[in-house]
C-alpha cells in the first residue's frame, strides 16, 4: 500500500522554471524506481525521467539538458526541477513509483496540472 502526494504544478510562462515534489509513504520497499510522466490533451502518457532507489537516472529525449530528476531517499520524496519550459511541455504530470518484489507494483499519484503559456 503506496500513497503518493504531488505538490508543484501551476502556470508559468515560457523559458520560465518549475520544481515538481511528489512524496511517497507507505511501504516502500528496495528495489524502486521513481519517476515522472506526463499526459498532454489527446495524447498518450509518456515517460518524462525516471530515477532508481540507486540514482540511475533515465530522461525522455525532449528534456534532456532542461529537467533534472532526484530523489531523497530517507524522505521518499522525488523531485522534477523543470527549466526553459516550452508550451509543449504543458500536460498533467503524474508522479510514479515501480515497486521490483517477485512481481512489479506500480502507484500512481493524482496528477498535476502543468500550463506554460504567456
Amino acid at each position: 500500500q503506496v500513497q503518493l502526494v504531488e505538490s508543484g504544478g501551476g502556470l508559468v510562462q515560457p523559458g520560465g522554471s518549475l520544481r515538481l515534489s511528489c512524496a511517497a509513504s507507505g511501504s516502500i520497499f528496495s528495489p524502486n524506481a521513481m519517476g515522472w510522466y506526463r499526459q498532454a490533451p489527446g495524447k498518450q502518457r509518456e515517460v518524462v525521467a525516471v530515477i532508481s532507489s540507486g540514482g540511475s537516472t533515465n530522461y525522455a529525449d525532449s528534456v534532456k539538458g532542461r529537467f533534472t530528476i532526484s530523489r531523497d531517499n530517507a524522505k521518499n520524496t522525488v523531485y522534477l526541477q523543470m527549466n526553459s519550459l516550452t508550451p509543449e511541455d504543458t500536460a498533467v504530470y503524474y508522479c510514479n513509483i515501480k515497486i521490483y518484489s517477485r512481481a512489479r507494483y506500480d502507484y500512481w499519484g493524482q496528477g498535476t496540472q502543468v500550463t506554460v503559456s504567456s
